[in-house]
């Protein structure tokens, strides 16, 4: 059987998330399991009998593996008073070493009661005889406060020394998950970045389906599961119809622009007996019309056309649309700023640019240009000192043949096309345009770009 991490797309979602699900089950009961027969129960720590009577004589035994003991005086016996068969018997053996009466010692329990498991008590006598001491040796197990009234009626307690860090069984259990939390973490990665990665490339495809429908298609096998195979062919689906409906109403309209062509043709030689103030109307009205037939129809062709993407750099095409243009006596400019680098089509950007910077010299005189750059997208903004456009056409004057001058003269505007075409351009490289009136007066095209 293939696992589903293979790299094979036969494996559903569900079937690899329950796959992972049982894999860290089973291994945590490995684990657990493991722990249980391998590590030896924990042993808390105890204190023989006469280590609390050495404490008592000023003399505190050094122990290995163990919290030290320490007294202070303290004004109360502590509480509450420890209980037990053997308590007694404690209490008259430690006052017969230290040589006081027996009324006089506490032995007290603050915080729990004896342990009574009889696995932990022959772990205790066990290291008691190797240590070198009777195993019928009496003992206290931590926490623990055994106190000794003095003669001032204070009292001199000892007990273990409050611990800082993990008990040894504590840390083992600690390094037992570490090691098993390393080892399962690169199977979860695998498993992660196998459910994951045709995610991002779904998101890659419909961010280029958004710059160019005519983009390649994602490949059917993913490396996914069965679930993301099928949104991959329904993906795929959707981008050829997108594709066909932007072709289909391209072609539509570059077929109609060309079929006005010959009525129009008729239109000029019919228009030859007509007397002379009216035909010269005529004529102005049939070369509007052709002007804008050929306008729809360079549209329709560059919208139709493959896009070539090269490296390009955003300063450099800016000057030279500008330096053209200054040529013809335009007044251009373009700031000097940083270079930014994009992968798009110089000769669709280039028209991008010649419209916006004639639009500014047309309606503000001059044109300033500059190109700045933040993390993510590239932009490039042209300002004039025209009368700027009012908030509602703001999103009008990029439709086709929109112009705000009705009356549609060629001294006072061109086709209504330029600006359409600016669109096009900008969110065909991914990027968009807009255009914002200025404080202080006059227009900022601002073109941002996908870096």
């Amino acid at each position: 059987m293939t696992p589903p991490w293979s790299g094979r797309p036969t494996a559903s979602l569900f079937a690899r998330l329950l796959t992972l699900i049982g894999i860290t089950l089973v291994a945590s009961q490995v684990i657990i399991l493991t722990m249980i027969f391998v590590l030896p129960p924990p042993a808390p720590d105890f204190y023989r009998l006469s280590e609390v009577a050495q404490t008592f004589k000023g003399r505190a035994p050094t122990l290995i593996e163990r919290r030290p003991l320490e007294m202070k005086i303290v004004a109360k016996a502590p509480a509450p008073t420890m209980e037990g068969r053997m308590v007694p018997d404690m209490r008259a053996e430690l006052a017969r070493e230290l040589g006081v009466v027996e009324s006089r010692v506490v032995f007290a329990a603050p915080s729990r009661l004896p342990v009574s498991d009889r696995r932990v008590f022959r772990i205790i006598r066990d290291r008691i005889a190797r240590d070198g001491g009777a195993q019928e040796e009496h003992f206290l197990i931590a926490p623990f406060d055994v106190a000794v009234q003095r003669a001032d009626g204070r009292w001199d307690m000892v007990h273990p020394t409050p611990r800082l860090g993990l008990d040894p069984w504590q840390l083992r259990i600690v390094l037992w998950l570490l090691l098993s939390a390393a080892l399962l973490a690169p199977v979860a990665y695998i498993f992660a970045r196998r459910l994951t990665h045709p995610f991002q490339l779904f998101a890659e495809a419909a961010e280029q389906l958004g710059r160019d429908p005519r983009g390649a298609r994602l490949p059917v096998s993913l490396k996914g599961t069965a679930e993301i195979n099928v949104a991959v062919s329904a993906f795929n689906e959707m981008q050829d119809r997108l594709r066909r409906y932007v072709e289909d109403r391209t072609a539509m309209v570059g077929a109609i622009a060309h079929d006005l062509r010959t009525p129009l043709t008729r239109l000029r030689f019919r228009i030859e007996n007509v007397p002379e103030e009216t035909r010269a109307k005529m004529a102005g009205d049939l070369d509007q019309m052709e002007e804008m037939i050929s306008a729809a129809l360079t549209f329709v062709r560059d919208a139709s056309g493959p896009a070539e993407r090269t490296p390009l750099e955003l300063s450099s095409l800016l000057e030279s649309v500008c330096d053209e243009m200054a040529e013809t006596g335009s007044d251009t400019q373009v700031a000097r700023g940083e270079k930014v680098i994009i992968e798009g089509d110089p000769v669709a950007l280039r028209r991008l640019f010649t419209n916006l910077l004639e639009n500014a010299v047309k309606f503000g005189g001059r044109a300033r240009a500059r190109v700045y750059r933040d993390a993510a997208s590239a932009y490039v903004e042209i300002e004039d000192d025209g009368p700027g456009i009012p908030p509602e056409d703001a999103e009008r004057v990029f439709e086709p043949f929109y112009r705000r001058e009705p009356s549609r003269s060629r001294q006072t505007g061109g086709i209504g096309l330029g600006l359409a075409v600016v669109r096009s351009v900008a969110r065909g490289h991914g990027g968009d345009v807009v255009m914002v009136n200025r404080p202080g007066g006059g227009l900022t095209s601002r073109v941002n770009l996908p870096l």
